[in-house]
């Protein structure tokens, strides 16, 4: 299974020592938290605001044969009840949001309010306001419709077979991608052994803790306001067009995030916000309960994964043709691009020569899917991941081992050809893991099966297992992603920082903060920062893709860096030295030899100022601009660059029950440099935590396109008391691409979990269990499938 491994000592670097950057220093946001002084979106009120409520499908394929809404109209205090009739030629963009002067894909609209045909049980058909949340939700009750059922598919693979109800058209295929490298038949027929599985993945809900709000009011210059929870203020284009004013006309005023993970990343709410206070002229507000919370937003995309992979004796891998299909529900939203990110990280961080993957997006009647914490990349992790155990027992090798033979170093090459360019630390942080895991205080012994516990029941089976992972941060090379940031010195010393950044709770405009502090030498109490407003701030792009650090951290630095060089050259002249011999720190200008000799720096503003020198400024910072990859090859730049790391755990498995308890579990990531400490270890403990519950216990049931699991009664997700303290081991190479060398984390800390539980379900009962989540009923039933007989 897994002997001991020494610890893979770190490459040679040092990391310079930073006065702000490295710090856990006490978040910007965090005293409105924790005194409940920040107002969410759904906690905002304004005089005379009606209530808003949406009335849904509950068909998951049906023709509209009548829709009646006159009762619901009459009702005293409804002031207003739209439907499809009432916005002709209405639809909403459901590409990849916030794009910088790209095409909108193909095939990418959807229905406002679904008029003649809905696809899905929670298809959106009618909205209503009024004047108390009750009567709105009376009105709801007066709607009168009548379906003409329609035949209906809630599988990929029969919705791809000829003859499949069509749920778009004209295959139900929404979007394929393939990678082809090398020569795959030479690669099999060097190979001494070909071991072929499937692996499948279910539907996630994001289950955040702040369900989708919002209020929408038009101000005294015509404008829609529409304060919000959201991960994308740029969808204020994507409404305007669908609202038919222009998009100066939209104001997006984002709140902080009560919890995201991509869920938000969609439009929500607001777009039947701003039709509603359109159509009434009166603040109108909308808060989804938990159960329509459930219903109404995407959900994780499930996978069928097979793996067919060619090794020598000795664990080298010499092909791998993998397939992916994944299910995009009933309409296509993001699905060609999360299916993109399968299909590009299919292979795992392993060095295949001769690879071909084959990607398809397939449309059915279940609720849609689109963005989910890794966008594709935990589906293809569990796959590869479990592929490498199978290999490892099959060959008798010790399952480190194999991936230590096949690790991507940095200078190889990913499946699309892409060059490793920064750190990837695998052997580096799998030892890590393994080691820590060594230490766990269960005592076990060596049986047949695994290890068994001492200490507990005889049925009780201890494993450990562990996974490794590669993930890209930062947006498709080719979609020319872009952000804006503005810093400024106030003539008092003090620093404020302007950025439409949403922050999801994992603290990116803390992490401005913090960087413009270093730059200009301030302490982070002495930086303010204002975000999320699509009409004050500079659009800084969307808060997914762990992009935000990336691509708003270097625009704030390169805006900080132009303030800095204007007060280092004006300080150069008062202290008559070379600006290379001065610095700022703790809110002065200073000679670096003499530190005695300084200047506050709000003195400095204030000269400054006086002989008009600049103290804003506004940067642009510019990812990569690539070309589209090969279509027929796959092969070219996708992504800026990865993030490498490893999870452990060790479990507990009772075989009379089938139940699994994670004793220990283990994160060990190379965040590159950590600009804030403590928010970085809470998003690699967080990640893993939401990880390890996708392994175990978040099971989203649908049943004939009904959902079966409503609620949070239901649909379990875990609390603190469900997992144990994670133990994170955080490395920084200093070698990404983000600001100070950091490396996007929140998106990759979730990835290596649910294959290394997998894994350790598996070295505890000796049966692979290749379907999640791994629930007590799916380990008895490997049990009794293993025994003679079974």
């Amino acid at each position: 299974m897994i002997g001991k491994h020494p610890v893979k000592p770190l490459p040679p670097h040092e990391l310079p020592e930073l006065r702000q950057v490295g710090k856990p220093l006490r978040r910007v946001d965090a005293m409105g938290k924790a005194t409940g002084a920040t107002v969410y979106a759904g906690d905002f009120s304004l005089p005379l605001m009606l209530h808003a409520k949406v009335f849904r499908s509950s068909q998951p394929h049906a023709r509209i044969v009548r829709l009646d809404v006159s009762k619901a109209r009459s009702l005293p205090g409804v002031a207003c009840v739209l439907t499809g009739a009432d916005l002709p030629g209405a639809s909403l963009s459901s590409d990849l949001p916030g794009q910088t002067g790209q095409r909108q894909r193909a095939g990418s609209d959807v229905p406002v309010l679904a008029s003649e045909r809905v696809r899905f049980v929670g298809d959106p058909i009618a909205l209503v306001a009024a004047e108390t949340l009750a009567i709105a939700e009376r009105a709801l009750k007066l709607i009168e419709i009548e379906y003409e059922p329609l035949p209906a598919v809630f599988d990929p693979l029969e919705a791809l077979k000829p003859g499949a109800p069509i749920v778009s058209e004209p295959d139900n295929v929404v979007s394929r991608w393939k990678i082809r490298k090398g020569d795959l038949q030479r690669g099999f027929a060097e190979a001494d052994l070909i071991i072929e599985n499937t692996y499948r993945v279910p539907f996630q809900e994001h289950a955040y803790i702040e369900p989708e709000a919002g209020v929408a009011w038009i101000d005294e210059r015509g404008v829609i306001n529409i304060r919000v929870s959201t991960q994308v203020v740029e969808h204020f284009r994507s409404i305007a067009r669908a609202v038919g004013v222009p998009q100066s006309q939209i104001r997006i005023q984002g709140t902080m995030v009560g919890g995201g993970f991509g869920g938000k990343e969609d439009i929500t709410v607001e777009l039947y916000l701003a039709l509603l206070t359109q159509a009434t002229r009166r603040p109108v507000k909308l808060i989804y309960t938990r159960e329509e919370s459930f219903i109404a937003h995407s959900k994780r995309h499930p996978y069928i994964i097979t793996h067919r992979t060619g090794v020598t004796r000795d664990g080298v891998i010499t092909a791998a043709q993998i397939t992916a299909v994944a299910e995009s529900g009933a309409y296509p939203y993001l699905s060609p691009y999360v299916l993109l990110y399968t299909v590009g990280m299919a292979a795992g961080p392993y060095r295949i020569d001769n690879l071909h993957v084959d990607g398809v997006a397939v449309s059915t009647n279940n609720p849609f899917t689109s963005a989910f914490r890794g966008f594709g990349g935990p589906q293809a992790a569990f796959a590869y991941e479990g592929q490498m155990d199978a290999i490892a027992d099959a060959l008798g090798l010790d399952r480190y081992e194999l991936r230590r033979r096949n690790y991507l170093r940095t200078g190889d090459t990913t499946g699309t050809g892409q060059v490793i360019e920064t750190a990837a630390w695998l052997e580096e942080t799998a030892t890590r893991v393994l080691a820590a895991l060594q230490e766990s205080g269960v005592r076990s012994q060596e049986s047949e099966e695994g290890l068994t516990t001492d200490h507990g029941a005889l049925t009780t089976k201890i494993g450990r297992g562990f996974a490794s992972y590669f993930q890209s941060y930062g947006r498709i090379t080719w979609m020319h992603d872009t952000s804006q940031a503005w810093v400024g010195l106030e003539q008092d010393g003090t620093v404020i920082v302007r950025a439409g950044v949403p922050d999801l709770g994992a603290g990116q405009i803390n992490s401005l903060c913090q960087i413009a502090a270093e730059v200009l030498g301030v302490p982070l109490a002495k930086v303010s920062v204002y975000a999320t407003d699509s009409a004050l701030t500079p659009l800084s792009g969307t808060s997914t893709a762990t992009r935000q650090l990336y691509m708003s951290g270097n625009a704030t630095l390169m805006a900080a860096r132009a303030v800095r060089k204007v007060l280092i050259e004006r300080a150069s002249q008062y202290f008559e030295e070379d600006a290379e011999a001065l610095d700022l720190a703790d809110g002065k200008a200073f000679v670096v030899a003499n530190p005695a000799q300084a200047l506050e720096l709000s003195q400095l503003a204030r000269v400054c100022a006086s002989e008009g020198l600049p103290l804003a400024n506004l940067a642009m910072f510019r990812a990569p601009f690539t070309d589209p990859i090969n279509p027929e090859t796959g092969q070219g730049q996708v992504w800026p660059d990865f993030t490498f790391g490893a999870y452990g755990v060790e479990v507990a498995v009772d075989t009379e029950t089938g139940e699994v308890t994670v004793l220990k579990a283990v994160a060990c990531h190379d965040v590159g440099r950590a600009i804030n400490p403590a928010a970085a270890i809470g998003q690699l403990a967080g990640g893993g935590m939401q990880g390890l519950g996708y392994a175990l216990m978040e099971d989203f049931h649908m049943a004939d396109g009904y959902l079966k699991t409503p609620s949070l009664a239901e649909y379990l997700i875990p609390t603190s008391m469900d997992f144990p303290t994670t133990q994170v081991i955080m490395l920084e190479s200093g070698t990404g691409v983000g600001p100070f060398g950091a490396k996007g984390i929140g998106e990759p800390s979730l990835t290596p979990a649910a294959p290394a539980v997998a894994s350790a379900v598996s070295a505890a009962i000796g049966i692979q269990i290749r379907e999640l989540p791994i629930t007590p009923e799916r380990v008895l039933a490997a049990l009794k499938q293993a025994r003679p007989g079974g």
